[in-house]
């Protein structure tokens, strides 16, 4: 099978350009770059055409872009969890969330036996 390298939309070739700065991001480490990168490539998803103006070998190209957008969210989910837990080894009280310890504490009210 031949794929089509270039992309018959402008769009699906912009998206490609958006994954590009997303990855070379990820891969320097760069927490603001990765922020930026993420809501540029937000920003293009929401611009997206129809999907009757993507038709054909444009429909190769989505698909491929749409692989490539998951294995980068991934990526950027595990960079995002590594973040926090590096930042809860250095600074533990960072993790306590104070909204979620009172919320057992007012169900656990509710169901005490008389």
């Amino acid at each position: 099978m031949t794929q089509n390298t270039q992309p018959a939309h402008t769009w699906i070739a912009h998206l490609h350009g958006q994954l590009d700065g997303l990855e070379r991001a990820l891969l320097q480490a760069d927490a603001p770059a990765v922020e930026r990168a993420s809501a540029a490539v937000q920003a293009t998803l929401k611009a997206a055409p129809s999907t009757l103006a993507l038709r054909g070998a444009d429909a190769e190209a989505l698909q491929s872009a749409a692989q490539r957008f998951a294995q980068l969210r991934a990526a950027t989910l595990r960079a995002a969890a590594l973040n926090d837990r590096a930042l809860g080894s250095l600074l533990p009280d960072h993790l306590q969330k104070p909204t979620y310890q009172q919320l057992g504490k007012v169900g656990a009210a509710r169901y005490q036996r008389p």
